[in-house]
């Protein structure tokens, strides 16, 4: 991690093994890296405890190696890129060896961190549709270091199949709830669980949907406590906020 190797940099300069200048040099060059397309935010890892993730939709695969030989450059060797399909996975594994989640349409490299978090991140769907967004939050969770629990088609249309997963609902330190169509499975599992509710509003669902408008405006108007709102198929969003929910505990033995 970046704030190990910041780390071992300050404390090579207490010990005089590193003069004042040699690592205020080393330092000038973190915050980011130019190369043309991309200015790659190397200093990220050190500043929010993870570093920069890769939006692969709308780039190139060049452009996407170039990025990630710049992160790796800079010493970070794990990275997760999302939003990227399977034609461009392949590509770029020519280059660096991952392991690509075709549901979540993501890309690993260097694998996931151990589990650190407080407790479990349970991902919900409605149904099996909301699946591919509910992947992308899991993966990016696991990806930063958390056990995660799928509960998946759990909607409101048969509710008994939530209900019949109450302890996993129960026993959780984060939920995110992924649905569509009217995106009442966030209000339903706010009003159960005594830990945050992350909703994540999905396209899914026919025209009056509104291609997930109409579920986002249900979870913002969300009469259950401790319900926040990600935006339309913003897996990653949420997965990320979960992460930092359940890692609360690191800021707290520091």
């Amino acid at each position: 991690m970046e704030q190990d190797r910041a780390y071992s940099l300050l404390k090579a300069v207490a010990e005089g093994r590193v003069g004042p200048d040699e690592a205020l040099e080393r330092l000038k060059v973190q915050p980011f890296e130019d190369i043309g397309y991309a200015r790659v935010d190397t200093h990220r890892g050190l500043r929010q405890g993870a570093g920069e993730v890769i939006f692969g939709q709308g780039k190139t695969t060049e452009q996407i190696v170039g990025i990630m030989q710049a992160m790796e450059k800079n010493g970070q060797d794990r990275v997760l890129i999302t939003r990227i399909g399977p034609q461009a996975a392949e590509e770029v594994g020519r280059h660096f060896e991952l392991c690509y989640n075709a549901a979540a349409r993501t890309a690993v490299r260097g694998g996931n961190r151990e589990p650190s978090g407080i407790g479990d991140i349970v991902v919900a769907t409605g149904g099996t549709a909301d699946l591919p967004v509910a992947e992308e939050a899991a993966v990016t969770a696991e990806f930063l270091g958390n056990n995660v629990v799928r509960l998946y088609d759990v909607g409101v249309a048969g509710l008994h199949r939530l209900m019949a997963n109450l302890d996993i609902v129960m026993n959780a330190s984060v939920i995110i709830a992924a649905a569509g169509m009217e995106g009442a499975l966030a209000s339903v599992i706010g009003g159960l669980a005594d830990c945050p509710v992350i909703a994540v509003p999905t396209s899914v669902g026919y025209g009056a949907n509104f291609g997930g408008l109409s579920a986002l405006l249900a979870m913002l108007n969300s009469c259950a406590s401790g319900v926040s709102v990600v935006n339309i198929d913003n897996g990653f969003g949420a997965g990320y906020q979960a992460s930092m929910i359940n890692h609360l505990d690191r800021k707290e033995r520091q």
